[in-house]
């Protein structure tokens, strides 16, 4: 009887710990944070942190917070998710009231025509646009089949002159402009679908990682950094490494999935495959020993996961690791359709990743860091 009632207690935990990180994920999704205008993300990942540890947060809306429990005696890990993601600014205002904008991150032209987007306007309001496009009846032949030039576009908010779109909607020069998309948590299958999961479900994981560690017995202290401004040059990773001084860093990604176009043979980043560890790209290659320790320890406890070999993308790693030359890995969470407006993730991988990062940060200590750096 008394191991009945344990079992049904323990699916009723994880049902509300399922609960809430659903949530958690869906919120972090929801928020808008693109370079240089993550306020939004950043006072949600404050109040999420509240009770978890200390978090400060400097003029570049970089985030940083040290796990209760830190000593500052033992060797420091720097756990770290960039905070921004893929988006738009107002650059100007045209004569006839729509809106010329540049991109935010790395965007492919022709993911954008048509595309439902918030702007944050002066006053601190949200206005809802759509980028402009030419009906196909006003299309010659040529301009059907041309890729469009991001200078070209526009966004329409509903006015008709410049006067209006800046005196009565309050949006001029510096505004930034978001995908205007909902997180949606579909039960059936575990997959979430929304936006900015490049890296808000790394945001998140840094919240849940943080909630796994809450007493534990470590022999690491621990600071957990949200950098900014990833999206255009990895550039709060530069600042919050130089803050934090770490011995070594693991870094949470949003990485892009390619189960859906890549053959299953050449796949590494697939949809519920769980979570997918970075040997290389073209801003970052791993510490080797860190990763197998990485890879063994998953091995160890039964969680699936990928290796990636990758000839383009960037990550925060790169930048962290190039302060003092650190140990550095970065596990990716899955993503499909990164740098577009629709996304899909799945619960599964999450937890399956946050699991892995907190056993590894619960497994270290000094010894095994110092046989990361050894040659011989």
């Amino acid at each position: 009887m008394s191991i009945g009632n344990s079992w049904h207690r323990l699916k009723g935990n994880q049902k509300l710990e399922d609960t809430k990180q659903i949530q958690l994920i869906k919120d972090f999704s929801d928020a808008h944070g693109v370079p240089g205008q993550e306020q939004e993300v950043v006072a949600l990942y404050k109040d999420r942190m509240k009770g978890l540890g200390t978090t400060t947060i400097d003029g570049m809306f970089n985030a940083l917070t040290a796990l209760n429990g830190n000593t500052g005696k033992k060797p420091v890990i720097q756990l770290d998710a960039h905070s921004d993601s893929c988006g738009f600014l107002v650059q100007a205002i045209r004569p006839n009231g729509l809106i010329k904008f540049v991109p935010l991150g790395g965007w492919v032209p022709t993911n954008i025509p048509a595309m439902r987007v918030v702007i944050r306007n002066k006053l601190g309001e949200y206005v809802s646009g759509v980028v402009a496009t030419k009906p196909p009846h006003f299309m010659t032949e040529e301009e059907r089949h041309a890729v469009p030039k991001i200078a070209d576009m526009s966004i329409d908010v509903g006015t008709t002159s410049r006067d209006e779109t800046i005196n009565d909607f309050h949006i001029d020069t510096n505004c930034p402009i978001f995908p205007d998309v909902k997180c949606e948590y579909h039960p059936q299958n575990g997959f979430f679908f929304g936006k900015d999961f490049d890296n808000r479900v790394g945001a998140a994981a840094l919240i849940e990682v943080f909630d796994q560690l809450q007493n534990a017995d470590l022999n690491v202290d621990v600071v957990a950094s949200l950098s900014a401004q990833e999206e255009v040059g990895l550039r709060g990773a530069y600042v919050t490494a130089r803050k934090i001084n770490p011995d070594i860093s693991i870094v949470f990604e949003g990485c892009p999935a390619d189960d859906t176009f890549e053959p299953e043979w050449l796949s590494q980043t697939h949809i519920k495959g769980g979570p997918m560890l970075r040997d290389m790209d073209t801003s970052f290659i791993a510490n080797p020993a860190f990763e197998q320790y990485a890879a063994d320890t998953a091995d160890q406890n039964k969680i699936p996961y990928t290796r990636a070999v990758r000839t383009g993308g960037g990550v925060d790693g790169a930048a962290i690791a190039y302060w003092k030359g650190i140990p550095t890995i970065v596990v990716g969470i899955p993503v499909r359709y990164e740098h577009t407006a629709y996304n899909w993730t799945t619960l599964i991988d999450f937890q399956r990743s946050t699991r892995l990062v907190a056993t590894l940060i619960q497994q270290l200590d000094e010894q095994q860091i110092n046989q990361f750096t050894e040659v011989n």
